[in-house]
């Protein structure tokens, strides 16, 4: 059994953890600093981007807009959007009326969305062109599947500008749960597909392991944080402790922007950093 002299000192270095937890939370001074480190990766990882887009389109300029260079698009935008409010973010906390505060934070959540749903697109493309089946309905679908979830976003925007009770909080934030949810399970779906059978192809064949690489990390890196985020975003709905949406839990902010947004694109955008080859080389393949 621990001893008493033992137990004393567990209780003591566990009440100096909360304190400093708490003290760093409730000063001023280290929200700001978090929020702007926050904001500084975001803008690395942004320039990162438009810097791979335009070595992207200096190497293939005459296939205009490819997959690949929408998605490295977005993620110039997402990302840039998301360090201009983390910037100014004691300005958008305190903004009135108070649905322009949830507007701006929820904004680039809903375009991260999108980026990475283009990538699981992009994969269903490949696998059923690779079994012989018709993609023509896969890009419909894209685009209904994303005018819809912003069509609910914005509606739930509206009746919480319109009463703005918590319950009405709650259900954005579940429904972006939910949302992420259905995003980690497609790249499960056809991350894990389109895995199986380059698994199946030869040995010999030229790429098959850097390919196979490819696609498994990137599908457990996404896979991984959407469901961080379902899970956070559920955490967040009923736990005043878990609100990522307040300046006084700037530490929780720093882990999960983190784990669900910044570390993701960093290693997604390192792993697909290979440019297309030059046309007349050999055949053009969007996002290396």
């Amino acid at each position: 059994m621990m001893s008493s002299s033992a137990a004393a000192i567990v209780a003591f270095n566990l009440k100096e953890a909360t304190n400093w937890w708490s003290d760093v939370n409730e000063s001023p001074v280290w929200q700001d600093r978090i929020f702007h480190v926050l904001a500084v990766l975001y803008g690395i990882v942004s320039v990162i981007a438009v810097i791979q887009l335009v070595r992207i389109q200096l190497r293939v300029p005459e296939y205009g807009w490819t997959t690949q260079k929408v998605f490295h698009f977005l993620n110039f935008l997402v990302n840039g959007v998301r360090a201009l409010v983390f910037v100014f973010r004691r300005d958008v906390q305190n903004m009135q009326p108070e649905i322009l505060q949830h507007i701006l934070l929820d904004i680039p959540s809903l375009a991260f969305f999108t980026t990475y749903a283009l990538l699981v697109l992009f994969w269903a493309e490949i696998y059923y062109q690779a079994r012989a089946v018709s993609t023509d309905g896969l890009r419909p679908s894209f685009f209904t599947i994303n005018a819809v979830v912003y069509v609910i976003q914005i509606a739930l925007w509206l009746v919480l500008w319109w009463k703005p009770i918590h319950l009405m909080v709650i259900i954005s934030r579940m429904f972006f749960a939910g949302v992420s949810l259905f995003a980690a399970l497609g790249f499960l779906l056809y991350g894990g597909r389109l895995f199986l059978m380059l698994q199946r192809f030869p040995v010999e064949s030229k790429g098959r392991r850097k390919k196979l690489q490819e696609v498994g990390y990137v599908t457990t890196i996404c896979f991984t944080c959407f469901l961080i985020r379902c899970i956070m975003m559920c955490f967040d709905a009923f736990d005043d402790a878990a609100d990522l949406d307040v300046l006084d839990h700037p530490i929780l902010n720093f882990i999960y922007y983190l784990l669900v947004e910044i570390l993701p694109s960093s290693l997604v955008l390192f792993i697909l950093r290979k440019l297309p080859p030059k046309r007349g080389i050999t055949q053009y393949h969007q996002i290396q």
